[in-house]
C-alpha cells in the first residue's frame, strides 16, 4: 500500500467529488501551480491510484434502462488461493460490474448489470451457479436507485429541520 502526501489526498478527494475538475481549477482550489497539479495527477494515474474517470448515469431518465442485481454468493475457498481465484473467475465476466469480499452471512457480493431480468437470471443460472466452489447464491434486484457514489438521483427538497443551538 502506498502512503500519500497531503496534496495527493486533496487532489484525489476533489477529483472523486467531480472528475471534470481541470488541473487549472484544482491549482486554484489548492493554491498550487498548475504544473505541480498535472504532475501529481500523472503520478497517481501511472501508479494506478487513479484507475478510471467515470460518469454516473441516471438510467431511469432514459428509455435504455438497465437491470442491476446484487448477488450474495457463498463459496468454498480454494486451497492455497482462498477467495482470489474464484473472485477472479467471476469478475472477468463482462456482465459483472463489481465484486466484493464480505464479512457476514455470505462471502462475495457481485454486482451484475443486464438488459433485462432474464439476462441477469441466465447469468446466475448458467455462469455463476455452476462454478464448483459456489455453494449458493441469493439474487437481489435493484428496484430504484436513490443515491449512488454520493450523487442523489431524485429531485430532493431542502432540509427543513430546525437548527439546534446551545
Amino acid at each position: 500500500m502506498k502512503d500519500l502526501n497531503d496534496l495527493q489526498l486533496k487532489v484525489l478527494n476533489l477529483l472523486k467529488e467531480d472528475a471534470r475538475r481541470t488541473p487549472a481549477l484544482l491549482s486554484t482550489l489548492l493554491g498550487e501551480s498548475e504544473d505541480k497539479i498535472k504532475n501529481v495527477v500523472a503520478q497517481l494515474e501511472q501508479e494506478h491510484v487513479i484507475v478510471k474517470y467515470a460518469t454516473v448515469v441516471n438510467w431511469s431518465k432514459i428509455d435504455d434502462e438497465k437491470v442491476t442485481a446484487l448477488i450474495e454468493v457463498q463459496i468454498t475457498p480454494e486451497r492455497g488461493r482462498g477467495f482470489e481465484g474464484i473472485a477472479e473467475r467471476i469478475y472477468l465476466y463482462p456482465q459483472v460490474k463489481s465484486v466484493y469480499l464480505m464479512s457476514g452471512a455470505y462471502d462475495l457480493l457481485v454486482e451484475v448489470e443486464g438488459g433485462n431480468l432474464r439476462e441477469v437470471a441466465n447469468f446466475v443460472s448458467e455462469k455463476l451457479s455452476p462454478i464448483d466452489s459456489v455453494l449458493s447464491t441469493k439474487t437481489n434486484f435493484i428496484l430504484k436507485k436513490y443515491k449512488q457514489d454520493g450523487i442523489i438521483f431524485e429531485d430532493h427538497q431542502e432540509d427543513n429541520r430546525l437548527m439546534i443551538s446551545p
